[in-house]
């Protein structure tokens, strides 16, 4: 063992022929690991692993919060309704009404002016009512949105001014005061009657003043009461209501419970007593997963079919064709014959045609979703309103599971 250790050291002393002297190896020891700093990856690299981390830490996509699906007790809207005069309408205005006169004098009484009524022109001018919504937590300064609509004959609105009109509440109490420029969005114009043309873009008679009504009073509100709240689902379900219950108390425990299919009844934890604001406000950032009703909701008027994803259909055989009757009336000259004493007369012809387009049996299977029941409608080649004639002779043969709703 000395005679190695003798040899080792000799070796360490020399250099070997044509290499250079090697350094002795330096004592290994531990050192500490870097810190780890994300700047260290490519800004791609970071991409890509957001994106792995996404799906673990992202919500459902169907999830909504709950301030979205809910209201609170107590924080309700309340509507307001008031009667005014719009002036400015360059001849478009009422025609001569007493309400409309007597209006207009009562106005310029306000000012000092005394006018019978009977003296008075009033193209320029318009009788409405104001509608307006008043929200919860409004304090007196603050601004809502008003609608106007024409109460007489006046052809339209457009370039109006809405004078000071008192808006009152179902208690008869003032709670705002409205007034400005009315926006219609569209227009009226050409000389009606015999002879005449006009063109119309949307309803002239029905404007808009954004911000053009100043709360006076304010509404009471309370909303958060000593056993807590309670939160009014928008659209009724028990599973929803069931499911905001649980998802509440995933993250405060025991504090919610689910009363019926419209209310969900939620404890104030005692770390939030005196915060109740923080804690509604938790609580509308939660997400739930509302349950939908299979529901097809029909507007004959425009064509327009609504439907929910969890509609179903039974397997069903459907048969669909149309049947077109043209009747046709024309008018012809009968004329006499040569020296002869009868006269030309015009003659009334009718002619009918029918037009009927057989159809065939197509089996329609249970299908389990909303996209594959739209696929085999279209392949009748049916329009919107024959899809509409299917889907309500579905539902009366009992082969269509989900609530059919016709406007």
């Amino acid at each position: 063992m000395k005679h190695f250790t003798r040899t080792l050291r000799f070796l360490q002393g020399r250099s070997f022929i044509g290499a250079p002297r090697a350094p002795a190896f330096p004592p290994f020891r531990l050192s500490p690991s870097p810190p780890f700093r994300l700047s260290a990856f490519p800004p791609f690299s970071l991409f890509l692993l957001g994106l792995l981390l996404l799906p673990a830490f992202s919500p459902s996509l169907d999830a909504a919060r709950i301030k979205d699906l809910t209201l609170i007790e107590g924080g309700r809207d309340n509507q307001l309704v008031g009667y005014g005069l719009v002036v400015g309408l360059a001849g478009d205005g009422d025609s001569t009404s007493i309400s409309v006169l007597r209006s207009v004098a009562n106005a310029l009484q306000r000012f000092g002016l005394i006018v019978p009524y009977d003296q008075i022109k009033v193209k320029n001018a318009a009788s409405v009512m104001v509608t307006a919504d008043i929200g919860p937590f409004l304090r007196p300064g603050a601004r809502i949105d008003i609608t106007v609509a024409s109460m007489g004959d006046a052809k339209s609105l457009q370039g109006g001014v809405l004078l000071q009109t008192p808006l009152l509440g179902a208690d008869g109490r003032v709670y705002a005061v409205a007034q400005g420029p009315v926006a219609i969005g569209g227009f009226l114009g050409g000389a009606g009657g015999p002879g005449g043309a006009t063109v119309q873009k949307n309803h002239p008679t029905v404007g808009t003043i954004s911000n053009g009504a100043i709360v006076e009073r304010e509404i009471p509100t309370s909303y958060v009461s000593l056993q807590g709240l309670h939160l009014l689902l928008r659209d009724p379900d028990f599973t929803s209501a069931a499911r905001m219950a649980k998802a509440i108390n995933m993250v405060y425990p025991g504090t919610s419970e689910a009363q019926d299919a419209a209310t969900v009844a939620v404890r104030l934890p005692a770390e939030f007593k005196g915060h109740e604001v923080d804690y509604v406000a938790a609580l509308g950032s939660i997400d739930v997963t509302p349950d939908s009703v299979a529901r097809i909701v029909i507007n004959e008027r425009t064509g327009t079919i609504v439907a929910t994803a969890t509609v179903r259909i039974s397997q069903v055989a459907i048969s669909h064709g149309s049947l077109t009757i043209t009747v046709t009336s024309t008018q012809g000259v009968s004329q006499p014959g040569p020296f002869s004493s009868g006269q030309t007369t015009t003659v009334q012809g009718t002619s009918t045609a029918v037009d009927e387009v057989k159809g065939g049996f197509k089996v329609v299977d249970e299908l389990p979703s909303i996209e594959r029941l739209a696929a085999a409608l279209n392949a009748l080649g049916v329009s919107t309103r024959e899809m509409a004639a299917i889907f309500q002779t579905l539902k009366r043969s009992g082969a269509l599971q989900a609530e059919l709703i016709i406007n």
